[in-house]
């Protein structure tokens, strides 16, 4: 095979594992790179089918990143008691991508923590968990956001825009601890530091 071979089987490597993200942001990101590259296979073996229809799809996954960009979600907060039922349903429905990530998770131990609901667009697309430990900070048990809305808003509002939540409660410090690799490159984006000598990972929350 010769170096065109490789592209074009690399372009339809990209556009198989787009149609695999649950994520809609990355999917049309990848599925453009995969379709504008395959466009780009077509053209220069002259398959001029193969180049039109993914220079279709190509500006179809433009136009729908741009309309994505400029769409603005309306964010809030819904605080909810543990015995909540919807919070039972959401915590065992989602259980499975939940225990990937927090692996020592236990759903039935509630009593304990204070639970906080991220809605988007009034839609539930995450829980955030944590109990205070009285001396202005508190340990984050779970930080969860369902697979589809993991594109880092649901965080930036929760630890930036509405940092009045936590900190009318007292809280000026988080902190967590995770041993799943993919976690704890989420924590370090959204900008937890990890504690000298220890396995913690922190947040200091401040009035801006």
């Amino acid at each position: 095979m010769n170096w065109i071979e490789y592209f074009g089987y690399a372009a339809s490597a990209l556009i198989a594992l787009s149609l695999m993200m649950n994520n809609i942001w990355r999917l049309r990101w990848i599925n453009l790179i995969g379709a504008s590259s395959f466009a780009i296979y077509g053209l220069v073996l002259g398959i001029y089918p193969v180049f039109f229809l993914n220079a279709f799809i190509s500006l179809t996954d433009i136009y729908y990143i741009v309309q994505m960009s400029r769409k603005r979600d309306y964010f809030s907060i819904l605080e909810v008691r543990p015995e909540s039922n919807f919070l039972d349903k959401f915590l065992y429905f989602y259980r499975d991508d939940i225990r990937t990530f927090f692996p020592d998770f236990q759903p039935d131990q509630r009593a304990d923590k204070q639970w906080i609901l991220i809605l988007r667009n009034l839609v539930p697309v995450g829980v955030f968990a944590f109990t205070p430990q009285g001396d202005g900070s508190a340990y984050v048990h779970l930080d969860y956001v369902r697979p589809e809305y993991r594109d880092l808003k649901n965080a930036r509002f929760l630890f930036r825009e509405h940092q009045e939540t936590l900190l009318e409660k007292g809280i000026s410090k988080l902190i967590t601890h995770s041993d799943a690799p993919a976690h704890r490159n989420y924590l370090k984006k959204i900008g937890f530091t990890r504690e000298p000598g220890k396995d913690n990972f922190s947040f200091l929350i401040t009035r801006e």
